[in-house]
């Protein structure tokens, strides 16, 4: 890249960020001399270390400014600065990658300000994986080179070393001491641990007795098909994109949006807290059984159980504070032990020893099998009863995802970890179920007495053809797959073993609880959805530990321990679990329906209708489980989601809801436009010319007081003045000014445009602003009250606005407060920009040490005055002229608002003295079919009475400085007075409209007669036929008509019917 010579060498603030320059200094001199730096070469991928070697580029000649010397290196990766080294010299060195030869000096990527493609361009500000790199803007590489570097001269943050587009990048986060886990130690120990429960042991058995092992299988296989299409969800939302701590909450909040992530993200953390205490109760009950066995107990059995279970959740809450490396080793400890136990029971299956005969083992037998393959359900329990049991032994699949701040690659471990933890499990309990099916028998005395010595003739038992008499269990038995839930350690080769598994399981799993709740807790937190809950988003040491939340969770769990009521919280619990399970899967759904370019998972084995199909069972097991529990799930899913709309947290997540929204306005939008508008549907679709929202709020306020949840309400904002600075404005102002409309509850669009003058942006926005039938049919501006003092050229390009908008059959509607509508002198003051704001936002409040002077006072608070409820007072209507009906229905719209509905329409009209009644009669009978309440109807036969002498004197008066005098001057000189000054008003024109004149001086007369007191005025305006009315005469008529009045709008529709009567 080269410039004209005498611009001072290297990269000064004038060039931009990635710049080399390459100047000849001299006819002489040579322009560069190439030395190859030597034993600076680096091989990278397959080019040889020639291939990469670096080049310093020496500039000979002095009297150059110091710039900072650049060193490329060939990733792009490095800058570093070294003008340090040659603070005085007078030669500059560059180094960049290049190859061998001079031609290659310009390396793709480097002799270009152009960015090649980088991931640390696309990386969020506050990435933990490295820094964010800030591409070079559009404008820097297309704006004139000396605008660019007035605009900005390259160094983002004013640090003049580096450029600010390759700042360096630290790929690595500072490692020492961030524990980081793999998918196995992870995903897969964690679920694993944390599917296999209590149920494996204690209550397998027992499910096997009522339902059979044919219908155990499908129980274990339903429970499998949800948690399964559970697993494929979370992969697909676990690869879409990279994955932070919080689990459930993070892959829920950020595909459905902050409502039903922040709902789930608490329900999930408490159901986990109290998970803790499920599992710890679990832990205590087992070893209180073994106490009672062995008659050690402390006090009784439930104290007992609160003692243990209180010393238990101490020690895990220790183990977790600790850190996750100690709670990551326990985990692997207890996942030993589990495993040993289960290889215990296995093995135990085989040796039928003759001692245990009695209590109903008897190895592997087929008429046991048949026998045992059937349901049997007693004492009431059904198949959706066992299934409910079960279920909740099937959970914990998230155990792995509820970490993922801690795994180093959550992209592929989540998907690896969690599908293939869920597939052993699910064999696992399969295998247990059919083998203790096929070796013990339903009901078992115990009693060795019970053999068979004589063949009888009506057993039909699988125990009889064993030689065993279990007929006396038509009673109670203690023993047997229905009765005894100790089973496994009955048949395992030793028995301690499985009372160690039972314990690793309830203690795993309430680890890893513990762990989840407030590392989900955490991120909510961090989220500020809660604001409440602001100070539990802390953490402590490099792992970032939530211990403020370890506490929390300790004391909930603590607390549920104490009830030791465990049938009361489980099915709450799992209902919580199956509520995060439904929006999981329902997240999936939603994203794919929505077809955002943003939703491309990289896990490609997930369809939307499948995940709906899994939300769709998660909602009805939660009621099969329990249903005032499920009930009470949506309650407060429900009550927290419309707590979280209500506070509408200020995030923006890109989330599904979003993208489905646009879809949706997208469709309707296109199907709407397929629709002929119908009268009956005609809407004031307003085009409101405010420049800068704020500054004319009453124009705004009233407009809305219309068109609110009826039309569509578009503020347009015309920039003028130099092109590059208002495209600049225009893009901040976008959003700037949208966000201040929605604040203020204005239900608007903003619309700016940059255009030579007022007319051309009128022109365009009338032309171009909206969407389909979502068009602008109605222009609406202010009065411009300083016409007499301005520029007549700015007073003919208003007038033109209304002739413009005519011509494109728009309707037009100007409104006039006699104090002004304007307001933006005041907002620029800064010593009374708060009592504006208070004004604004307090209407009320009286506490206003103003320092504004009487006129801008009454304009304040003309400004306010729409705002307010409007009490009972007058709209007149002057219906003088019909257009179609819109001055008409503008003031029935007003009137089906709060603010303005105790206000009553009084209709003025025109009339000849000798036949008013019949004229009232008329008008009545037309609004009484239009549907349109009024409370009078008044008829002014007076209209064409000439006006007072002084007021048409006051008129004469006003026009003066604006009127071309003609015939006192000579042809030629009037001729070309008319040409340079179009707006001036001729004689001739003056006596034409004579009547008109008069008309419109009458016409104020009346209105200050007949509605001074109203509190609104809506009147027919009156038009002036293009090329034939100046534009200082059509203003005078405006202002004649409309001065010292109440607000007034002057309506005038496209002259075609907006109301009918036809149903």
């Amino acid at each position: 890249v080269s410039f004209p010579l005498g611009r001072p060498l290297g990269p000064t603030p004038s060039q931009s960020r990635f710049q080399v320059d390459l100047v000849a200094e001299g006819a002489g001199r040579p322009a560069e001399e190439l030395r190859k730096a030597s034993g600076e070469g680096s091989a990278a991928g397959k080019g040889s270390e020639e291939a990469k070697g670096r080049f310093r580029v020496n500039f000979p000649g002095g009297g150059s400014s110091e710039g900072g010397n650049v060193s490329f290196q060939n990733g792009g990766d490095t800058v570093m600065s070294e003008g340090s080294l040659h603070s005085g010299g007078h030669h500059h060195h560059y180094y960049y990658d290049t190859h061998t030869n001079t031609y290659y000096l310009r390396t793709f990527g480097h002799n270009t300000m152009d960015a090649v493609p980088r991931i640390d361009y696309y990386r969020h500000t506050a990435a933990d994986l490295g820094e964010k790199l800030i591409r070079p803007s559009l404008a820097e590489l297309h704006d004139e080179l000396d605008k660019v570097s007035s605009a900005d001269n390259g160094y983002a943050n004013g640090d003049e070393g580096t450029p600010a587009g390759e700042a360096t990048a630290s790929y690595t986060p500072d490692s020492k001491g961030v524990v980081k886990f793999g998918w196995i130690k992870g995903v897969l120990v964690r679920c694993m641990l944390n599917i296999w429960g209590v149920m494996l042991f204690i209550r397998l058995s027992w499910i096997v007795g009522q339902a059979g092992i044919g219908l155990s299988v499908v129980v274990i296989g339903m429970a499998t098909v949800v948690t399964t299409i559970t697993g494929l969800s979370t992969s697909a939302i676990a690869t879409n994109g990279f994955v932070r701590g919080g689990g459930a909450y993070y892959l829920i909040s950020r595909s459905l949006g902050p409502e039903f992530g922040g709902a789930i993200g608490l329900i999930f953390a408490f159901a986990n807290a109290v998970a803790v205490a499920m599992y710890v109760v679990g832990f205590a009950e087992t070893v209180v059984e073994l106490l009672k066995e062995n008659g050690a107990l402390m006090v009784d059995e439930m104290n007992d159980i609160r003692i243990i279970g209180a010393i238990t959740v101490v020690i895990l809450l220790g183990i977790s504070v600790a850190g996750m490396e100690w709670e990551s080793k326990a985990q692997i400890v207890l996942l030993v032990i589990l495993i040993l136990a289960i290889g215990d029971f296995v093995i135990g299956t085989f040796i039928p020893l003759d001692s245990k005969k009695p209590k109903g083992f008897f190895g592997y037998k087929a008429e046991i099998f048949m026998e045992n393959f059937g349901p049997d359900f007693r004492h009431e329990e059904t198949f959706f009863s066992v299934f409910a049991i079960f279920f909740p032994a099937a959970t914990g699949i998230l155990a792995g995802a509820n970490i993922s701040g801690d795994l180093a690659d959550p992209q592929s471990a989540i998907p690896k970890g969690t599908l293939l933890a869920i597939l052993i499990t699910t064999l696992v309990y399969v295998g247990i179920a059919v083998s203790v099916g096929s070796c013990v028998v339903r009901d078992a005395t115990g009693n060795v007495n019970d053999t068979i010595v004589t063949e009888l003739m009506n057993c039909t038992a699988a125990a009889c053809k064993l030689n065993y008499d279990f007929s006396s269990c038509q009673t109670e038995c203690p023993y047997g797959l229905m009765n005894n839930f100790q089973v496994m350690s009955m048949v395992s080769g030793f028995a301690p073993l499985i009372s160690a598994g039972i314990f690793s399981a309830t203690l795993s799993s309430a680890l890893a609880s513990l762990v989840s709740a407030p590392k989900i807790f955490q991120a909510l937190c961090k989220d500020n959805i809660y604001p409440g809950f602001q100070m539990f988003a802390k953490g402590y040491g490099k792992n970032n530990e939530p211990l403020r939340g370890y506490l929390l969770t300790f004391l909930i769990a603590l607390g549920f321990i104490l009830i030791a009521e465990l049938n009361v919280i489980a099915p709450i619990i799992s209902n919580f679990f199956l509520a995060s399970y439904a929006l999981i899967n329902f997240s999936v759904f939603h994203a794919s329906l929505a077809k955002s370019p943003g939703w491309r998972p990289a896990f490609k084995y997930y369809n939307m209708w499948i995940s709906l199909l899994g939300a769709i069972l998660c909602c009805i097991v939660m009621f099969v489980i329990n249903w005032w529990a499920a009930l009470l799930t949506y309650v407060i899913v429900l009550g927290l989601y419309i707590y979280v709309t209500y506070k509408k947290p200020d995030v923006n997540w890109g989330s599904s809801t979003q993208a489905l929204t646009y879809l949706n306005a997208l469709q309707h939008s296109i199907r709407l436009s397929g629709v002929e508008d119908h009268v009956k549907n005609f809407r004031p679709q307003c085009l409101i010319m405010t420049g800068v929202p704020s500054a004319r709020p009453a124009l705004l306020h009233l407009v809305h007081a219309f068109t609110k949840n009826v039309g569509l309400m578009i503020c347009g904002h015309v920039h003028m003045g130099p092109r590059r600075q208002a495209m600049k404005e225009l893009s901040a102002d976008l959003a700037k000014y949208q966000r201040w409309l929605i604040k203020n509850k204005m239900k608007a669009f903003y619309a700016p445009v940059h255009a030579e003058d007022l007319r051309d942006g009128g022109q365009y926005l009338m032309q171009a602003a909206g969407l389909g039938r979502m068009r602008p049919n109605t222009l609406v501006v202010g009065f411009k009250k300083n016409w007499r003092q301005s520029d007549m050229r700015d007073v003919e390009t208003y007038i033109n606005l209304f002739h413009d908008a005519f011509d494109i059959q728009y309707g037009v509607v100007v409104i006039r407060l006699k104090e002004g509508l304007d307001i933006s002198h005041l907002q620029g003051q800064a010593k009374c920009l708060t009592s504006i704001l208070s004004y604004f936002f307090f209407p009320d409040s009286k506490s206003q040490s103003s320092p504004l002077n009487l006129t801008d006072q009454r304009l304040l608070d003309a400004s306010t005055q729409f705002q307010k409820k409007q009490g009972k007072s007058n709209i007149d209507v002057w219906w003088l002229f019909d257009d179609g009906g819109l001055t008409l229905l503008i003031p029935y719209l007003l009137t089906t608002k709060k603010k303005w509905k105790d206000c009553r329409i009084r209709v003025f009209i025109g009339g000849k003295i000798n036949r008013i009644d019949h004229d009232r009669r008329a008008m009545a009978t037309l609004l009484s079919k239009f549907r349109i309440d009024f409370s009078d109807i008044m008829v002014l036969g007076d209209i064409n009475t000439k006006p007072k002498k002084e007021n048409i004197a006051a008129f004469e008066e006003m026009i003066e400085p604006f009127r071309l005098h003609e015939d006192d001057k000579e042809q030629e000189v009037a001729d070309k007075m008319k040409e340079d000054e179009p707006w001036r008003i001729t004689d001739n024109e003056l006596e034409l409209y004579k009547t008109k004149t008069y008309r419109q001086i009458r016409l104020n007369e009346l209105l200050q007669e007949h509605s001074s007191t109203a509190n609104i005025i809506v009147m027919s305006l009156p038009v002036a036929r293009k090329g034939a009315v100046s534009s200082a005469l059509y203003m005078a008529w405006l202002e004649a008509l409309s001065k010292d009045l109440p607000p007034i709008l002057l309506v005038r529709g496209n002259h075609q019917s907006v109301l009918t009567f036809y149903s």
